[in-house]
C-alpha cells in the first residue's frame, strides 16, 4: 500500500462524496504522456501520471507499506473513518486491479461491502477480472478511466476488451473517465478515439476531465473539454483535488 486518507472525490460520478482513499502500489501503464515529472527519493526524475510514487515500484516501492491481513488493512481503513460519518471507499492506484485475486483485498472488499459502504475501484480498465469466481466485484463501482492515445501507451496495451466486457456487463456500476487535452481534442482524436471504446456500452456515462497536475495546467485544457463535451453529449468533470491543492498527496 502506498498511502491511506480521507478526502472527497474529485473526480467522475461522485465527485464531492467523502471518502476513504487506499492507494495501492504497482501499474501495468506508465503514461508518459502524461508528462507529469516527479523526483525519486534517490534524486531521479520519473515521467508519467500524477501518481507515479504508486506506478514505479524500483523507485518508490521503498516508502510503500506491505499489508499482512486482512485485518490490518480493514484497521487502516477505519483509522480514517470519523465518527458519524459514512464514506465512501475508492481503492485506486496505481492499477488496483493487478491484485483482485488477492485474498487480502477481496476479504477486505467483502467486509466493507457487508457493513453497506459503498465501494469504487478506480480503474484503467486493462485486467480482466472473473466475477463468476469472485462475486463481491458485483456489488462494487468501477470507474474506468481507459487511456487514449495522448498516454503514449500502444493500443494494444491500453484498450482490452475482455477486461472492459467484464466490468460493464456484470458490475451493478461502472462509469468511463477519459482525460483530454487540448491536442487530442483539436487533433479530432478524441472523438475517434472514444467512440471507438464505447460503442459497445451505449448506456454508460462518460466523463471527460481537463490534462494537468496542477490547477495552472487544468486551466490550459479544460475550455477545450467543456466544449468538446458539450458538443458530444459528454459528463464534463473537473478535477477537483487538483483544482484546490494541485497534486498535494492525501489530497
Amino acid at each position: 500500500m502506498v498511502e491511506s486518507f480521507y478526502s472527497f472525490q474529485g473526480e467522475g460520478k461522485y465527485a464531492g462524496t467523502p471518502s476513504v482513499f487506499v492507494r495501492l502500489g504497482g501499474c501495468n501503464l506508465r503514461c508518459e504522456g502524461f508528462g507529469v515529472k516527479t523526483e525519486t527519493p534517490g534524486g531521479k526524475i520519473v515521467i508519467g501520471c500524477d501518481s507515479a510514487r504508486a506506478v514505479y515500484k524500483k523507485e518508490f516501492g521503498s516508502l510503500w507499506k506491505r499489508i499482512e491481513s486482512e485485518k490490518e488493512l480493514i484497521e487502516e481503513i477505519n483509522l480514517h473513518i470519523k465518527k458519524n460519518c459514512k464514506p465512501d471507499i475508492v481503492f485506486t492506484g496505481g492499477e488496483p486491479l493487478l491484485y483482485y485475486k488477492d485474498k487480502i483485498f477481496y476479504e477486505t472488499i467483502k467486509y466493507f461491502l457487508n457493513l453497506s459502504y459503498k465501494i469504487t475501484i478506480e480503474t484503467n480498465g486493462t485486467v480482466f477480472i472473473d466475477f463468476e469466481k469472485y462475486p463481491f466485484f458485483k456489488n462494487v463501482v468501477f470507474a474506468v478511466s481507459v487511456k487514449l492515445s495522448n498516454s503514449k501507451e500502444p493500443y494494444e496495451k491500453r484498450v482490452n476488451f475482455k477486461a472492459l466486457n467484464s466490468i460493464f456487463y456484470n458490475a451493478k456500476d461502472s462509469f468511463f473517465k477519459f482525460v483530454l487535452d487540448k491536442n487530442i481534442i483539436i487533433s479530432e482524436k478524441a472523438e475517434k478515439e472514444i467512440n471507438d471504446i464505447i460503442m459497445k456500452y451505449s448506456d454508460c456515462k462518460v466523463y471527460c476531465m481537463p490534462l494537468g497536475s496542477t490547477a495552472e495546467e487544468l486551466a490550459q485544457n479544460d475550455k477545450y473539454v467543456a466544449e468538446f463535451c458539450v458538443k458530444h453529449c459528454f459528463c464534463y468533470m473537473d478535477r477537483l483535488h487538483i483544482r484546490l491543492w494541485n497534486n498535494t498527496e492525501k489530497r
